[in-house]
């Protein structure tokens, strides 16, 4: 099948040594991407770990975090981990970020929930200078104590240089950012190349529209590259039960599963029809999204693709 748009593979979580078995057959097949979801309260990979490991054990297939929460993490050095496996992957990750909605992944990290959109604006600030070969800072102290006691010399009033490798682009990764609420759609404009939604057809639509009305609104060039996502699973009865399971426990925290095990689509038509609407919305990419450990899809999957 053949609609336009480029369709990728949301890797499962529930065994991260079978990851390399989807990776090597993924990139064998019509596949443009690999994703694979961020939680740090859960019995997930992690993901730039996991995705420098399948980068490593393929060629062509693109690599994507879908979506990695930026708030949990340090700064600096995640602005020089997503360097290096773009370079080191000659420039095939993507790197979706969003905030997360769990508030037990930030009690385990010390973040503050209630300023996480402000914590990624501040983190996009800081990255894409680096990305693009400026120093970190200049040494001002401006309260949040980076300068204080860094180490033996280093004090207020000196900077911190530099913080390589440079990224296989000049100005960082490829960007997509997740979300609903509108300061995450008016963050694809301010600071990525594009917009991963999480959402069926019926509403990546309106999603899609007010994204590009920021893309306008900021002046960017061209259009934002649009990914959505969907959830499959594909085979016989118990890999769909399989499937079914390991997305209640996922959303369970929604408190909700139900529903989204609902949405879950398990034959072709309904994938193909899944592709098709969100080609017509335009999309360039479809996500599909598995929680089945059964790697046997990606074959069954091919064949529909």
């Amino acid at each position: 099948m053949n609609v336009g748009t480029n369709v990728g593979l949301g890797l499962p979580i529930g065994d991260p040594a079978a990851l390399l078995t989807w990776a090597r057959r993924a990139d064998a097949g019509p596949f443009s991407t690999l994703g694979l979801l961020d939680r740090l309260v859960y019995d997930n990979p992690e993901p730039l770990v996991a995705l420098s490991v399948l980068a490593g054990a393929t060629t062509r297939i693109r690599v994507q975090t879908e979506v990695l929460l930026a708030p949990l993490r340090d700064t600096a050095l995640l602005a020089k981990q997503a360097a290096t496996l773009d370079r080191m992957t000659g420039g095939r990750l993507t790197l979706g970020l969003g905030i997360g909605g769990r508030d037990d992944d930030h009690r385990a990290t010390g973040t503050d929930p209630r300023t996480r959109g402000r914590r990624l604006d501040g983190q996009m600030a800081t990255m894409c200078r680096l990305w693009h070969g400026e120093p970190f800072d200049d040494g001002d102290d401006d309260g949040d104590g980076i300068g204080v006691g860094v180490g033996v010399g280093v004090g207020v009033g000196v900077g911190v240089g530099p913080i390589g490798p440079v990224p296989a682009r000049l100005g960082g990764p490829e960007i997509l950012f997740g979300g609903f609420k509108p300061a995450a759609l008016e963050r694809v404009a301010r600071w990525g190349d594009g917009f991963l939604a999480a959402a069926a057809p019926s509403w990546a639509g309106g999603l899609f529209d007010t994204v590009r009305g920021f893309w306008k609104e900021y002046g960017r060039d061209g259009e934002p590259r649009l990914v959505a996502q969907v959830n499959v699973a594909l085979g016989p009865r118990h890999v769909l039960d399989d499937a079914r399971a390991r997305m209640h426990a996922y959303y369970a925290f929604t408190g909700m599963p139900d529903r989204m095990v609902a949405g879950l689509l398990t034959t072709p038509a309904e994938i193909r029809a899944a592709l098709t609407g969100f080609a017509d919305l335009g999309a360039d990419e479809v996500m599909l999204y598995c929680y089945g450990l059964d790697p046997d899809q990606v074959d069954r999957l091919a064949d529909v693709v």
